[in-house]
């Protein structure tokens, strides 16, 4: 993971505008979109609060390095296990390693649940 930068000032100024890189990618281009983030965020403000626009690109990019590092972990166990498929276990698997012990439990019950449901969604289009 890349060092942080020295100060919140060079931080900002590094990634708003979503600044061209070599290739010609912008670098917000591999962030999670603003309309979903934007989504999650109001549903824990008040119904007249208001998000800043940097607040939301900061969060923005704080889940889409999150959901980065996390998947690379993953990865790498499945490339040591040389399998090529990631799934859901592995990602639980990082994150306890990688210390988010709190968010195991509830993820394990959301991921049973939607198990569940994806073998009810095949059911029913056998079905059809």
């Amino acid at each position: 993971m890349a060092d942080a930068p020295a100060s919140p000032a060079a931080a900002s100024e590094s990634h708003v505008g979503g600044s061209p890189t070599a290739d010609g990618v912008k670098e917000r281009d591999g962030f999670l979109p603003t309309a979903d983030i934007s989504r999650i965020m109001r549903k824990a403000i008040p119904p007249n609060g208001k998000i800043d626009k940097g607040a939301m690109e900061a969060v923005q990019e704080f889940v889409s390095e999150f959901i980065s590092f996390i998947t690379s972990e993953a990865s790498d166990k499945c490339r040591r296990e040389k399998r090529k498929s990631m799934n859901g276990d592995d990602l639980l698997w990082a994150m306890a390693t990688l210390g988010f012990e709190d968010y195991i439990e509830p993820l394990k019950i959301y991921l049973h649940k939607y198990r569940e449901d994806e073998v009810e969604a095949g059911d029913d289009a056998a079905a059809m």
